[in-house]
């Protein structure tokens, strides 16, 4: 398994999908990962701390775990099947390990709210990760009022993808 950071949230030249750049801990190869305008904003707010008055989806789903005696291990983007992306939820609780299936963008929303540790198998970073081109553009946190003002003029019907 390779260690990953999120490296970063672009939009898709073509089709302006949001696209989740994770980095290995090697910084040898990028994952980019198309997601949804609305899981893309789920993890940019949680990327730059923009508070809410009450919690949202992904937060709820860490108080859910945490108050159930879990504790988020860490999450693990394990495979890719016709295209599609497939993770889990490493859940660390009495009794043992569970292992939670899930939307990589779910997970990661996840992992970044409960600052654990996220990984790519080593045949879905080999078979999809890609060397980050010259000149790409990716939006990091430092410029998330750019990266806000884009997914704002992005709609769902925009950005459809596979489930």
């Amino acid at each position: 398994m390779v260690k990953v950071e999120i490296f970063g949230l672009a939009l898709d030249e073509n089709n302006k999908s949001p696209i989740l750049i994770l980095k290995g801990e090697d910084r040898a190869r990028v994952l980019p990962i198309w997601i949804g305008a609305v899981e893309a904003m789920a993890i940019s707010v949680a990327l730059n701390a923009i508070p809410f008055p009450r919690p949202m989806t992904h937060d709820l789903l860490l108080n859910t775990i945490l108050n159930m005696g879990g504790k988020v291990e860490s999450i693990v983007v394990n495979s890719i099947v016709d295209g599609t992306f497939f993770a889990e939820i490493v859940v660390e609780r009495e009794g043992g390990i569970v292992r939670i299936d899930s939307r990589p963008s779910d997970a990661i929303a996840l992992a970044v709210r409960a600052k654990c540790p996220m990984f790519v198998e080593d045949a879905v970073m080999e078979s999809s990760g890609v060397p980050l081109k010259d000149g790409e553009t990716v939006l990091l946190t430092e410029d998330s009022d750019k990266w806000m003002d884009e997914l704002n003029r992005l709609s769902e019907d925009d950005t459809k993808y596979k489930m």
